[in-house]
């Protein structure tokens, strides 16, 4: 238990650090200390991942740096794609599901390590400077919808927040400052989250109370303390420690699956 306390505090620190990560290692980290498979680890690692960027997005609404029209929008276009992806995650093989979340983790390690995510210098989603606010037109709402359908499919398939995409790409997209970017993206992920959370529970989706509550609480103090240092620490060395953990954990996660999948093709 004191392990899944561990990696809860650890994964709600670094998504109250950079609006983004948590829900990528949630799964892995259940798969891993609770011996489940991706599609048992999705809607935990999502509960957990969502009520504690619900907690960030308090914090970031009464500082009013959340831009909650885009999130609204973003997490409204996102609705199709995330029921999608849950349904998706129940008719593919938890192995090969496992798989393809390894590649996306090292996809998404690999453009943070090596900074791919480079900032456009004349953005489609443009902010009215004397309001600090997005300047909404087709080419805005096209943009930020878009952003919205591929972080609603990777939530419903993978069971993570999405925050990993959509930081980056509200980042490169926009002309937000980054403290706002991380807090609109905290919006985000709780109103995609409570969306598949509640698609997983119509579907009977039975959570095990203890372990949920266990890792939900940790991840929640865990986002407490990251928001709290988040004006303290390089967020630059955090992504890279961030991209080396969960290049890590996507080696682990290849090496597991393929050892289940050698003694198929050897039958």
């Amino acid at each position: 238990m004191w392990l899944l306390v561990l990696e809860g505090l650890a994964i709600g620190c670094l998504l109250g650090l950079t609006g983004a990560g948590g829900g990528i290692l949630a799964v892995p980290a259940l798969m891993a200390s609770q011996g489940w498979t991706v599609s048992q680890a999705a809607p935990v690692g999502l509960l957990a991942v969502t009520l504690s960027a619900f907690v960030g997005m308090v914090q970031g609404l009464f500082k009013k740096i959340v831009r909650y029209r885009a999130a609204i929008w973003i997490a409204l276009i996102s609705l199709p794609s995330a029921r999608y992806g849950i349904h998706l995650a129940s008719i593919i093989s938890p192995v090969w599901l496992s798989l393809g979340f390894s590649v996306v983790m090292m996809i998404v390690a690999y453009r943070i390590f090596f900074n791919k995510v480079n900032d456009f210098e004349d953005p489609p989603c443009k902010v009215n400077q004397s309001t600090g606010q997005l300047i909404w037109n087709v080419k805005t709402a096209s943009v930020l919808g878009f952003i919205g359908i591929i972080a609603g499919l990777l939530t419903g398939l993978l069971g993570v927040g999405g925050g990993f995409v959509i930081v980056p790409a509200l980042r490169k997209v926009t002309d937000l400052d980054m403290r706002s970017i991380v807090a609109t993206s905290l919006m985000i992920i709780f109103l995609i989250g409570g969306v598949s959370i509640s698609i997983h529970i119509i579907d009977g989706f039975q959570y095990p109370i203890a372990v949920t509550t266990s890792f939900v609480v940790a991840c929640i103090i865990g986002m407490l303390i990251g928001r709290r240092l988040i004006n303290l620490i390089d967020i630059k060395t955090v992504q890279k420690v961030f991209a080396v953990v969960v290049i890590c954990v996507a080696i682990y996660l290849v090496i597991t699956s393929l050892m289940k999948i050698l003694p198929m093709l050897s039958l």
